[in-house]
């Protein structure tokens, strides 16, 4: 209402799917949709992606087996200052004798000083980093949980020798890198669902290819390579590698319950099959919505492949789901247009490689086809403004902590605006001179002291 912006004209709305936000009855799409029937709701992708991977590192009990030691071991060495300095000084050890043997390589910017960083739901990326540092530290975490073992009393010495069985145990490394497979190719999609330049249609081509890497994975050569590299990794670090036809011995886990289990078919179907499968699983649930109606129609505007998915009927369709927008006379010309703009832009050799709809619209512009083809134009521009993720306003909710604090906590809304703008956009305000602004702040009113 401030800038005259009517919620009659907004196109779509996007935020994570909890039931007060996309409640059908009192929730705030139905609310919008009320006062906007073409404000559609698409939930956002780098949420959907948090959720799979937090549904399944909480329901598959391998996996809640390996999280669970992971906690109580970030519980026995991250919470003294002592034992972080321990394991800094194990590592710093271990780097100079791999220096010396010439199993790493010196150089700037490598083998800098790492920590250990406490994973949480909200912020699932933390769960890979966690994953990647273990990793890399393992050696030195076996020699600090030894060394707290041997030399400490009580409760702690017990929670060290619990944690260093489980810590050189096979199933560990096993599911250690098995975390660090599927983390990996999942944190590659979060990063690129939360560019501010990415479409939708592009968005969905990536969950496509991830889902793509992750049956690769699955398949036999993938399981091969997969088992290759847990057992060098256990190899290197004197970690005692399973017999695959031998039976099965569970870590601090009733036998009970895996009677006459085989290494083989326990670490390949139940853990390694099992938990990529249900990753697929969920990533296939949480992503329905990329089988709906209106992103269907979304991907014939796509420019991959010299336009191989443009289908005009299906562009008509979209526009329809846009009646505010398109009146009768454009809705008629729209099919002709369309025709016109597929053959011009497919025997142009300056589309050949765009490869999203942001390009797209660029390109359009750059060739001055945007006033030849303005209703296309006009669809593409609503297909653009549709949000692939919220991660950008969910990082200036964060930003709010820093500007409005205790300290701070009675702000005006104008000041804390002007804080949180700065502080926002201060990739911007860095490139801004100092004498600029001190010229700026003169000039505001009459003072009696030159700055």
């Amino acid at each position: 209402m401030k800038y005259q912006l009517p919620i009659s004209k907004v196109p779509g709305q996007g935020y994570d799917g909890a039931s007060n936000m996309k409640g059908h009855v009192n929730g705030l799409k139905k609310l919008i949709m009320e006062d906007s029937p073409s404000a559609f709701y698409v939930h956002c992708f780098a949420h959907q992606l948090q959720l799979t991977l937090v549904i399944v590192a909480k329901e598959n009990i391998d996996c809640q087996w390996f999280f669970g030691h992971l906690a109580y071991f970030l519980n026995v060495l991250g919470m003294s200052c002592k034992k972080i300095r321990m394991l800094r000084v194990a590592q710093s050890e271990y780097m100079i004798e791999a220096l010396k043997l010439g199993e790493i390589e010196s150089g700037q910017g490598l083998n800098q000083e790492m920590g250990l960083a406490r994973p949480g739901d909200t912020r699932w990326g933390s769960h890979y980093k966690t994953v990647m540092r273990i990793m890399s530290l393992y050696p030195s975490i076996r020699k600090v949980l030894f060394r707290l073992g041997k030399e400490s009393k009580g409760t702690e010495a017990l929670g060290a020798q619990t944690m260093l069985e489980v810590f050189k145990s096979f199933e560990f490394v096993f599911l250690l890198h098995l975390m660090n497979e599927i983390f990996g190719y999942t944190s590659d999609l979060s990063n690129a669902l939360q560019k501010r330049d990415q479409d939708i249609v592009n968005a969905i081509g990536l969950v496509e290819f991830t889902k793509v890497e992750l049956q690769v994975l699955r398949e036999d050569h993938g399981w091969k390579e997969f088992l290759g590299n847990v057992t060098s990794f256990c190899v290197k670090h004197n970690v005692a590698c399973v017999d695959m036809d031998g039976k099965y011995k569970p870590i601090q886990r009733a036998r009970a319950f895996y009677k006459n289990a085989m290494n083989y078919h326990r670490f390949h179907a139940g853990i390694f099959l099992g938990v990529i499968g249900r990753q697929l699983q969920e990533l296939n649930n949480r992503f329905d919505e990329v089988n709906t109606e209106l992103l269907r129609c979304m991907a014939s505007l796509s420019p991959v492949k010299s336009f191989s998915s443009f289908n005009i009927d299906d562009l008509v369709k979209l526009a329809g789901f846009y009646p505010h927008d398109f009146d009768f006379e454009e809705m008629h010309q729209l099919p002709f247009q369309l025709n016109l703009y597929i053959s011009d832009v497919r025997n142009d050799e300056n589309f050949t490689n765009v490869t999203s709809l942001a390009e797209l619209s660029m390109m359009l512009v750059k060739t001055g086809r945007v006033v030849r083809y303005e209703i296309v134009y006009k669809l593409l521009k609503l297909v653009l403004v549709l949000p692939v993720a919220t991660a950008g306003v969910e990082r200036v909710f964060s930003s709010m902590n820093y500007i409005k604090n205790k300290l701070r906590s009675k702000m005006g809304q104008k000041y804390l605006n002007d804080c949180l703008v700065t502080f926002i956009e201060r990739e911007f305000f860095l490139q801004v001179q100092d004498e600029d602004i001190i010229t700026h702040f003169q000039s505001i009113n009459d003072r009696k002291v030159i700055l």
